[in-house]
């Protein structure tokens, strides 16, 4: 009797063990998903704070005011480098400071993670290729997400 009740015991005890695991693996999912929910947002900020600041005067107009929205335009895998194209660019620097606050912020993003590059050639129709790269704690390498749209 007293076996079966030991049996019982470790029985129930593995069952814990694997519920504790499972919410584990539930919070992380969670997390996961909304780091991944708000680097989609802030992408879309800083597109559509582009589409609203270019100037659409003239052609060249258009071209000179997206390519003032460049933001390391150098580097590689979400470590950039270059800074941003037009100092003086408010929008973007307050984009930048948002996507790196430590509170409201992606987690583990930094200034170099972040990239807005223009491409105002015929070929490309005035692509803006975004690219918001966050890294958690227990992540072993940056994550990242990437958005392309086209200012007219």
């Amino acid at each position: 009797m007293l076996l079966e009740a030991l049996i019982g015991i470790l029985i129930f005890s593995v069952g814990i063990l694997a519920m504790v695991g499972m919410q584990a693996a539930a919070f992380s999912a969670s997390a996961d998903a909304k780091n991944r929910a708000d680097a989609a947002a802030f992408a879309n900020q800083i597109i559509s704070d582009i589409w609203m600041g270019v100037d659409r005067s003239s052609d060249a107009n258009l071209i000179t005011s997206l390519n003032n929205f460049q933001l390391n335009t150098g580097g590689s895998d979400c470590a950039f480098s270059g800074g941003m194209a037009d100092g003086t660019n408010t929008v973007l620097a307050g984009w930048v400071s948002a996507v790196t606050n430590t509170s409201t912020g992606l987690l583990g993003a930094t200034a170099t993670m972040q990239q807005v590059l223009v491409s105002t050639s015929s070929a490309d129709f005035n692509r803006v290729t975004v690219t918001v790269c966050w890294q958690t704690p227990q992540d072993t390498r940056s994550r990242k997400h990437q958005v392309i749209s086209y200012v007219f």
